[in-house]
């Protein structure tokens, strides 16, 4: 049974910098794509970033590119994304969710994270970036 576990949420102020954690149990990475999903007040939910667990290729959303940075760490089933420089727009409850890849190419990875074609989902977790 997959679970996945979101944390590390919270208020921060614009600048400012939040890891988020998500535990994943139930599956193991090698043929996953796990990813960071939001969604803002009023917004329809969508793709932050997403990796691979066979081969690590990453997608980002133009929004965060250069502020955010996905991670895995195989021996803990955990991803991590760390946020760099939060904006008032980062405002958002976040998502960790998995998808099982029938082939483990980036192109499939990329096909489920950026239509949300998702498996599995985590509850979220609240960022709220705030002076």
């Amino acid at each position: 049974d997959v679970q996945l576990q979101a944390s590390g949420g919270g208020l921060v102020q614009p600048g400012g910098s939040l890891r988020l954690s998500c535990a994943a149990s139930g599956f193991t990475f090698d043929d996953y794509a796990i990813g960071w999903f939001r969604q803002a007040p009023g917004k329809e939910r969508e793709e932050v970033s997403c990796i691979s667990g066979s081969d690590g290729s990453i997608d980002y959303a133009d929004s965060v590119k250069g502020r955010f940075t996905i991670s895995k760490d195989n021996t803990k089933n955990t991803v991590y994304l760390q946020m760099d420089s939060l904006k008032p727009e980062d405002t958002a409850v976040y998502y960790c969710a998995a998808a099982r890849m029938r082939v483990p190419h980036v192109l499939v990875m990329l096909s489920h994270c950026r239509n949300l074609r998702m498996d599995s989902w985590g509850e979220g977790t609240q960022v709220t970036v705030s002076s």
